[in-house]
């Protein structure tokens, strides 16, 4: 059964469906790993992760020596190259470093980006609120005085805004290159043309059922796979040459570039395809858990895939002409391996007398490997589609992409989307890749270039991770940084001479995706800017609630905005219009924090406008960027459930709508009654009821929770709570009730977001034409959240940016 549910999320309408894949119930993980949960989720890692590096063999040397063997020490020096370049950025950088900077157990540049968005203000967008550092997951601390540089770089992420612009860019490159890169891999898979485009297309027809069922189903062959590259690898090693472990000394990488000069820095182009697939490592990180990975890729992958490149070079030692086949070449007849051909040699005279037909001739390992290794190497675009779903997902979240109809394909595991639009775009490119190059060579440099820009960002963001947030030392900082920048520039350099022999495509791509998004926030933040300097002041709201002509409509009216303060431009309009509102009127704002996810009991955020006879609130309900949207019915019911308890607080607090109210700041936690008890008393604010956005929760269930030795809430109920005051709050309460049975009704501000007369060429391109066009052709605001369109009222504004 499908639930459909389409909000607007940041900026980007984005419908969502949750599409039960699963028959059993949604169940949470439990926290601590078990020995047994860690071996499953190990064993998943080698169906969804693995494919795209265990399949790197394929063509590793072939990229290498595209003119072929010029010395046969260029073989143990390329080897060297494999493994070291394996060792520094597989398995130091990523398994290692970069999977301990995850943001809540997710990984990749968006979460990168999310986690330093916690510790310093740097998103384009001003919706930030103080209330938002007490969520429970937010973990937000200031660094401590003598730690100099952490304050430095949270100041110089705060105040200047080319860092924070840049550093924005830089996450929306890593974006756009994933995306190009989902389109590259499955394209790499095979290199018999229309056979690869048929099961591109079968690929990403099973996208629907979902990662999870598809992954876990082909975790078998991706083992398989890789016990067989171990297998062949160690026998080409014994047969033809155990001095290709000489590689391991770095002596042959000096002598290498020595010999090859250019040659030999332009190769490092198809060295740099041993550690593709790396970042689907990392940004898939939230499927799994990193002990689950660093298990799976230090006993599985990485013996294996090592062993397959020593037994190709040992190979090749013997045989140099076959390197542009070198992983099928090196594959050996079944009929050369002692114990198979003892055993065939049986079978060759039963089939014969039984069949009248010879064996031996058919016997060989190629054809099955063959077949192994396809399969293999479209379970790796497993991988990389899965994180293009993830990342655009995300990038909704930050206002960086149009509105798209998004599948949660489990509800045991949020993070396993399906977008519709999107695998057919990425269907569509990786088939006009394959057709158009034909070669796996060329198409090989063009995912080089993406994987290399990635870890160029991911090593930049990291260093600031460190810096911001780590507080490591500065010396173990710089050794990281040089190390792995220097190295990594090295490879771009190397893939960048390639630019024009088919590795501009990937670029190409990248740029097209990146003028989508950026146009996409552009107008988002100008938008959003325009109705921040154009809400209606608190005298205007007043004189709007106070004429005589104003009817008042039975029911709920839900007015969705942007705006997590003050009231929106659009309302006065409306009220022009429609002189009439409902008899209670919510100013609905969703609003998604850098965090995974976000507890239902921190969700919700009220406060009351003015005159408490018309009911006017502002709720803001806060999300983490992995979070689902519920759908409409359960979405009223849990904001009506908690606006009940905001009427309780308020009137418990006996607060008036225009008077100053202190909150404690600890409060606004999940775990309030620990701020009750004999702790120090936290830090207060005064906040202004109009300018005050409570924590939803009920007062009554904090008394439940807290101690009985608490005196502060034993003053509390002695002093507040009476008899009078609860039958007024539950006669609130009940009218609130009344409302939402006569029905709910969902108003949307549809604005036109034009240029102003005198903007530049360029402005008035890309608001007029560009995002106008990108509106029109993402998903309308019609379908947001499934409502019935009896029950959804539009009003239509234009705004001039």
């Amino acid at each position: 059964m499908a639930q459909a549910t389409t909000v607007d999320r940041s900026g980007s309408r984005e419908e969502i469906v949750i599409l039960d894949v699963e028959s059993e119930e949604a169940s949470v993980p439990p926290a601590i790993d078990s020995c047994a949960r860690t071996l499953r989720l190990a064993f998943q890692c080698v169906g969804i992760l693995y494919g795209d590096i265990g399949t790197s063999p394929l063509f590793v040397y072939s990229s290498t020596f595209r003119d072929g063997v010029g010395h046969p020490d260029d073989l143990l020096g390329a080897l060297s190259l494999v493994i070291y370049s394996f060792v520094l950025f597989t398995v130091i950088k990523y398994v290692y470093i970069a999977l301990r900077a995850n943001d809540d157990g997710d990984g990749g540049t968006f979460a990168l980006y999310t986690l330093i968005s916690r510790h310093a203000k740097v998103s384009l967008i001003p919706n930030q609120q103080a209330e938002d550092e007490f969520v429970s997951k937010y973990n937000r601390g200031k660094p401590p005085a003598t730690l100099r540089r952490a304050q430095w770089m949270k100041e110089l992420l705060e105040t200047n805004k080319t860092v924070k612009i840049s550093l924005f860019l830089l996450t929306m490159l890593a974006t756009a290159m994933v995306i190009s890169d989902a389109i590259l891999t499955p394209a790499i898979s095979d290199e018999i043309v229309w056979i690869t485009v048929g099961i591109l297309v079968a690929l990403f027809a099973i996208q629907r059922f979902g990662t999870d069922k598809v992954g876990y189903l082909f975790a078998p062959v991706i083992l398989l796979w890789l016990l067989l590259i171990g297998g062949v690898g160690v026998y080409n090693l014994i047969k033809y040459d155990t001095g290709a472990l000489r590689a391991f000394n770095l002596k042959y990488i000096i002598d290498y570039f020595r010999r090859n000069k250019k040659k030999g820095w332009v190769s490092l182009g198809g060295i740099l395809l041993c550690f593709t697939g790396t970042e689907a490592l990392f940004s898939d990180l939230g499927y799994f858990s990193i002990r689950s990975i660093q298990l799976s890729f230090g006993f599985g992958l990485v013996p294996s895939v090592l062993l397959a490149y020593i037994g190709q070079a040992a190979y090749l030692r013997v045989h140099p002409e076959d390197v542009a086949n070198t992983f099928y070449r090196s594959t050996p007849s079944m009929l050369k391996i002692p114990v198979i051909s003892h055993i065939l040699s049986h079978l060759y005279y039963v089939h014969l007398n039984f069949f009248n037909r010879p064996l031996l001739d058919a016997v060989s390992l190629f054809w099955p490997t063959f077949i192994l290794a396809l399969a293999a190497s479209i379970i790796g675009s497993q991988a990389m589609i899965s994180c293009a779903f993830a990342t655009i997902s995300h990038s909704q979240t930050l206002g960086c992409f149009p509105r798209v109809k998004i599948l949660h394909t489990s509800r045991q595991y949020s993070g396993q989307l399906y977008i519709p639009e999107v695998n057919y775009l990425l269907c569509l490119g990786a088939c006009l890749v394959t057709i158009g190059f034909k070669t796996t060579v060329i198409i090989g440099e063009a995912h080089g270039i993406c994987v290399v820009l990635v870890m160029i960002i991911t090593t930049l963001l990291l260093t600031i991770v460190m810096l911001l947030i780590w507080k490591i030392s500065i010396w173990w900082i710089a050794v990281f940084f040089v190390v792995f920048m220097s190295s990594e520039l090295i490879y771009l350099s190397a893939i960048l001479y390639r630019f024009a022999h088919g590795a501009y495509v990937p670029v190409a791509m990248s740029a097209f995706l990146m003028v989508v998004m950026i146009v996409w926030h552009y107008v988002h933040v100008k938008k959003y800017n325009f109705e921040l300097e154009h809400t209606v002041p608190r005298d205007k709201v007043k004189g709007l609630l106070g004429r005589r002509d104003i009817q008042r409509v039975p029911g709920i009216g839900l007015f969705y905005t942007e705006l997590v303060q003050g009231i929106p431009p659009v309302f006065p309009h409306l009220i022009e219009k429609i002189p009439s509102i409902h008899s209670v009127l919510i100013f609905v704002s969703m609003k998604h924090l850098p965090v995974p996810y976000v507890d239902l009991s921190e969700r919700f955020l009220f406060r009351q406008v003015d005159r408490e006879d018309y009911k006017v609130f502002q709720c803001v309900a806060r999300y983490g960027y992995r979070d689902p949207f519920e759908e409409a019915k359960d979405f009223v019911d849990k904001l009506v459930e908690h606006l009940q308890y905001y009427i309780r607080d308020v009137n418990l607090y006996g607060v008036a709508s225009d008077e100053p109210m202190l909150i404690q700041s600890s409060s606004y936690r999940s775990s309030l009654a620990e701020s009750f008890g004999s702790r120090d008393k936290p830090s207060v604010k005064a906040v202004y009821a109009e300018e005050m956005l409570t924590p939803a929760e009920s007062f009554s269930e904090h008394i439940r929770q807290a101690s009985g030795k608490n005196k502060l809430f034993t003053q509390f109920q002695g002093e507040k709570m009476n008899i009078v005051e609860m039958m007024k709050i539950q006669k609130e309460q009940q009218a609130i009730l009344e409302e939402m049975n006569k029905g709910v009704v969902y108003i949307f501000g549809e604005s036109e977001v034009v240029a102003r007369p005198h903007s530049s060429l360029l402005k008035k391109i890309v608001v007029n034409y560009l995002y106008s066009f990108l509106r029109k052709n993402s998903r309308n605001g019609e379908k947001i959240m499934s409502i019935p369109r009896r029950q959804v009222l539009k009003v239509g504004i234009s705004y001039e940016i």
